[in-house]
């Protein structure tokens, strides 16, 4: 029975201990949804794999209290991104745009590809050659040669 209750709070309590905890938050539900939403979208510059909502770090909590000032008055999750990024760069954001600074990040995964692609295609071709490549025949001299040592090996 205890085995169940450990899967339960793994599965389900667990991912809640995920969520960065604040004293403060706004008063207004629909704005303090509408702030979490955001915060999602923005990166713990501390953390770096989390969004500032998920982070525990100082820089997250501060982080988040200027996403609630900025939904307090009245910027649009846009505005608030804006922001962010004249402050901390593209980077801050968890989906950075695709813009001439980051065209290279968002080609990276297909070039790799593409070499990987060709990279195989190569290893293909030389194996498909070495299976395909017929073995000259023996001259009468080596063959003369082997049949001897056949009969060493015999006697």
């Amino acid at each position: 029975m205890k085995f169940v209750v450990a899967i339960f709070v793994g599965l389900f309590v667990w991912p809640a201990l995920a969520v960065g905890v604040d004293e403060q938050i706004l008063a207004d539900p629909v704005q303090e949804a509408q702030a979490r939403s955001i915060m999602k979208d923005l990166r713990c510059l501390v953390c770096q794999n989390q969004s500032i909502e998920e982070s525990d770090a100082d820089m997250a909590t501060d982080l988040r209290r200027v996403v609630r000032e900025r939904v307090l008055a009245g910027d649009n999750a846009g505005q608030v991104h804006t922001f962010m990024v004249t402050r901390y760069g593209d980077w801050i954001l968890m989906r950075p745009p695709v813009n001439e600074r980051t065209w290279f990040l968002w080609l990276m995964p297909l070039i790799l590809l593409l070499f990987g692609g060709l990279a195989a295609r190569s290893v293909m071709r030389r194996n498909s050659t070495m299976e395909g490549a017929v073995e000259a025949p023996l001259s009468a001299r080596e063959q003369a040669e082997l049949d001897a040592m056949l009969r060493e090996d015999e006697g």
